[in-house]
Order: structure tokens, then sequence, then C-alpha cells
């Protein structure tokens, strides 16, 4: 099931650990003085790029007329600032787009001329190691106190190639308890495959998750939930999704996907709303641009979270969803073994101290004279 690196996954892995795509903000390092006929290289390079592979060409097209239009203004002619052109470029882009993908992006080291093609042999290596480090994206997995309830803490969806064993390892693990917490506040996204191999942990038949739409060929791929997985699937078990409005683009599509088949129940806020799977384009040596160039259609609502986001069944603060989803569990598990003194109990025992530290958050967070 776990081949090597696939040509597409590792442009996807390229854009996910070297052109993150949720923010406009620049990465740390050096900026370094531009002229005006490298400002122009960049914006023509941007621009190319946009009009050639925006998943929705007329908006591609617009994009470019109205950056065009502002250059005629001499909006640009000002900015000497590698680092300011691609905020003020991603900007501009992203005025008419709303697409919070894409990003144009400075890169004080050289970017290699193929880079389209993905990363060089170094390059992989290097991105294998940084995977590795980030535990392939698996921050915690713990058992919580009382009524078998766990929780995974995933930060990111790293190729599906590379996390096999942690993933088998991790779901091992959970198999024990009776609901799981997968927390997705913190997650921006990554590797659709990889978003579907965890998916699948939680399905028992070939289920229909997902479709995907690339407007470079033209052609739509359905995504099915794997019927067999190394280590054991999560079948029958109560499943909590935690987001925020951090929660992006790939962790969207996995709290959607279980959200759409009613196979969880997401507690949080509304996600980020990035729907659109992305390239990294090299322009310059040291330009990139982060392009929508695909999007996702749900087989159940037909469309996607674009732009709206994911929507949760229990709409709290972030910082609360995991002590509402922890005591949910509980007392779904209290009633479940009510008869039990001992178990029921012990249940009641954690309700009340999950409780208390729900109500001390709700405490610090209200205004000034609301308690």
């Amino acid at each position: 099931m776990f081949r090597t690196l696939s040509r597409a996954a590792i442009v996807t892995a390229a854009v996910v650990l070297l052109l993150p795509p949720s923010s406009a903000q620049q990465p740390g390092g050096p900026d370094r003085t531009i002229d005006a006929a490298e400002r122009k290289t960049v914006i023509d390079g941007v621009l190319e790029k946009v009009e050639a592979n925006y998943v929705f060409p007329d908006v591609g097209k617009k994009m470019a007329e109205a950056v065009r239009a502002r250059r005629e203004k001499k909006e640009y002619d000002d900015i000497t600032s590698a680092k300011q052109l691609a905020e003020t470029l991603t900007k501009d882009l992203r005025e008419v787009s709303k697409d919070k993908h894409l990003r144009v992006r400075y890169i004080p080291e050289s970017i290699p001329k193929d880079f389209d093609r993905g990363p060089s042999e170094e390059q992989l290596k290097r991105m294998r190691e940084m995977s590795a480090l980030r535990n392939y994206g698996f921050k915690k997995v713990e058992r919580l106190g009382g009524g078998g309830v766990a929780l995974l803490e995933l930060e990111g969806f790293m190729p599906a190639e590379l996390v096999g064993e942690t993933a088998a390892a991790a779901m091992t693990f959970l198999s024990n308890s009776e609901a799981v917490i997968v927390d997705l506040r913190g997650n921006g996204g990554g590797v659709p495959e990889t978003v579907v191999l965890l998916c699948s942990y939680f399905f028992d038949d070939a289920t229909h998750l997902n479709d995907i739409y690339n407007r470079t060929t033209g052609e739509t791929r359905q995504y099915w939930s794997h019927p067999s997985l190394p280590g054991k699937k999560l079948l029958g078990k109560d499943v909590y999704v935690l987001t925020s409005g951090r929660t992006f683009s790939g962790a969207e599509e996995f709290a959607y996907n279980l959200q759409t088949q009613k196979r969880a129940t997401i507690v949080g806020e509304t996600t980020g709303g990035g729907a659109h799977p992305t390239r990294g384009f090299r322009v310059t040596d040291h330009f990139g641009v982060g392009v929508p160039y695909a999007r996702s259609i749900n087989p159940v609502t037909k469309t996607n979270w674009e732009g709206t986001g994911v929507k949760p069944d229990v709409a709290v603060p972030a910082d609360q969803a995991l002590h509402t989803a922890h005591l949910m569990a509980l007392k779904k598990a209290a009633a479940k073994y009510a008869g039990d003194r001992d178990k029921a109990d012990a249940i009641g025992r954690e309700i009340e101290a999950v409780q208390k530290e729900l109500d001390a958050l709700k405490a610090k967070s209200a205004p000034a004279g609301a308690q």
C-alpha cells in the first residue's frame, strides 16, 4: 500500500513544507532589495502561473487583470523589498479570488530550476527528515481520564508513503478506547491521500469520501476509504473532531468527510475555508507562487467548504473545545455504565473535574463584569 513517493505527492509535499499556503506572512530570514527589472519579471511570472493554472480560469484572468491595472497605476513602483513585493502580490491576488491558499513567497535560498517537477534527491531527503522530526504530523496520542476516552492530536498530513507505520501504531493505541477525540485545532492541512488514509480508520466498508477536480488535466479523481489498513480500525467508536479558525485545507477535509458521512461530531470553531489543493511553482530564483489548481467536490453535499469553512455541530471557542468534547464523551459513558456503580462513580468524578476546568476557562474568557 505504501509505495515510494509519487511525483504528485512530492510536489504537494513541497507546497506543504516549502510553500505553506495559509498565511501571507513571509518567513524569517534576510530580505533583499529588488530593482524595477526584477519586479517586472516577478509580477509577469506570477501572473503567467496564475492564469495558466488557477482552478477557475475566469477568476485567474480577473486576478491577472487586477494586478496589471495596479501596475499601470504605478502602485508597485516604490516597492524595493523582496518580502514586501511577495506580501503585496498575495494580498492583491486574494482580494479578487478570496482564496487563502493562493500565496506568493520570497525565498532567500535559491529555488532549483526544476522545482516544478519536484524536489531533488537532497531536498527529498530533507523533506523526509523534517517529516520525521514532526513525527509525521502525529503530535499527541494519549488516554484521557475516565470513560475510555482517547485523544489524537494531528498537526499536519504528511505524505501517505511516510506515515504508514506511525499511523498504524497510533490507531492501534486508540483502538482500546470507547470514544476518540481528534484534535485539528492547529492543523494547517497537507496531502489529500493522507487525509483519506486516516479517515479510513473510521470506516468499515469502502466509503466515497471526496472527489478532486483538476483544472490542468480536466480530470476528476474519486477518493474512497481503504477497506484494509495496517493496525486496527476504530469502528463503532464515538468520534469528536476539534476545530478552530486555524484549521485549514486538508484538516478541513478530514472534518468535512467525517461530518458529511455522519461519522463524527465537530466541536469548536468554524474552520478557515480553504478547499483548493495547491501546487508550488517556481517564478524566479527567489520567488515562488502557490496556485490552487483543483477543487474538492464532496459526494454528499456536491460542494465543499471553500470560503465558508466547516461549521461545527457544537460551536464553542477553540480553547474550550477539548473539555467540551471530553464532557460529551464522559456523559455518554456515564449513561452506558449507570448500572455499574464502580465505573459510574469513577466517570462521575472525572465529569466533575473536567467540568470544573471548563468553567474556569469560561470564566477566564468572560468579559469583565459578566460573571
